[in-house]
């Protein structure tokens, strides 16, 4: 168990004293009714070491506690396919055969757990394995947040230095109809759960001081600005887009939360899935966090392609999910319709099994 907890604490996606972990999410619908919802994963300390996890009916789970893994028991009601993150029952983004995803956002500074009760420890989910509980267990949100009722969420670690409680995550949890929901723990375990109805989703602060952020950025509009006439002296734009002048451009989260929320909704909605999926994959270009800029002058920059590691969408309409990775972005997709999750043996894959190369053309 201390080969476990050293492992994820190094890993940094809930260890607050290492940087760049800036995850972006957004949600939005098609014309033709698909439900989309797209994500990054940042962290620019090491590979994450990330795998393609799929995860069949029938299979059994029993999650990590403080203890060991002696937490919750139970078997998969449903198929999924997920990323995991640094541990293969670590599932950071996913979507199961009915078309209910999920996903875990690092809330630095302000996600807070109730502390671990062993009389509980069968009831105890720990939190980096709470997205693949929500896969393998429900259909909709509607049964996520009943079930959540039920189940302590627990960590696996202890704080570290200088910190009350253990850094945490927040999770968003959307299905097939579109309805989407953040979960939040503050407080020593004060539960928050609030609709998303604006479609994006990024780290700290909590998801109601976000939302209300983006009246700073009332201003903003689509399009170019009109020349202005103050006596004989007229102004006018440098160029297109003026309209959006005063959009944040570095990677804080607040910053991009406004940026992730003005690019979608500015953008138009697209006739099918697949060119939802496209789009998606644009917008999300937008939060590519180049390798070194987290770092300060002097300080060892990893030997990484970039601090985006990997980017997903996910169809929960006809429930299918796409990726690509630092190493190769080639857009892969993962059709759950074509997997028999009764029969299909739980795996574990690469993401990328060659990577991309530059190739050299001849004229």
């Amino acid at each position: 168990m201390k080969k476990l907890f050293a492992c994820f604490l190094a890993a940094g996606l809930l260890c607050s004293q290492i940087p760049a972990d800036a995850c972006t999410g957004i949600a939005f619908r098609t014309q033709d009714g698909a439900q989309l919802q797209a994500r990054t994963i940042e962290w620019g300390g090491f590979s994450l070491d990330s795998k393609l996890v799929i995860m069949p009916r029938g299979q059994q789970n029993t999650s990590f506690t403080p203890q060991g893994q002696n937490g919750l028991s139970w078997t998969n009601k449903y198929g999924a396919v997920g990323i995991s993150v640094v541990k293969d029952p670590f599932i950071g983004e996913g979507v199961n055969e009915k078309g209910l995803a999920a996903g875990i956002f690092y809330f630095s500074g302000y996600g807070s757990l109730a502390p671990f009760n062993p009389k509980r420890a069968k009831k105890s989910v720990a939190d980096v394995e709470l997205v693949r509980w929500i896969l393998t267990n429900f259909a909709t949100v509607e049964e996520v947040m009943q079930a959540l009722r039920k189940i302590d969420i627990v960590t696996i670690y202890p704080p570290q230095p200088g910190q009350e409680t253990a850094s945490t995550g927040h999770w968003r949890i959307a299905d097939a109809t579109g309805r989407s929901i953040v979960l939040e723990i503050e407080n020593n375990g004060q539960r928050h759960i609030y609709e998303n109805t604006v479609g994006v989703f990024t780290n700290s602060p909590s998801f109601p001081w976000q939302v209300t952020h983006l009246k700073n950025y009332v201003h903003l509009q689509a399009g170019d600005v009109k020349p202005v006439s103050y006596g004989e002296t007229t102004l006018s734009a440098f160029g297109a887009g003026a309209g959006m002048w005063g959009l944040p451009g570095d990677i804080t989260p607040p910053s991009r939360f406004v940026r992730a929320f003005f690019y979608l909704h500015t953008a138009p909605v697209m006739p099918t899935a697949a060119d939802g999926v496209l789009q998606a994959f644009h917008i999300l270009n937008n939060f590519d966090i180049p390798i070194g800029v987290e770092f300060a002058a002097g300080e060892k920059i990893p030997d990484l392609p970039s601090a985006t590691q990997w980017t997903s969408v996910t169809n929960m309409t006809q429930p299918a999910f796409y990726y690509r990775t630092m190493n190769n972005s080639q857009i892969r997709q993962v059709d759950l319709s074509k997997i028999d999750f009764a029969s299909v043996k739980a795996q574990v894959l690469p993401l990328d099994k060659t990577p991309e190369k530059i190739e050299t053309l001849s004229f």
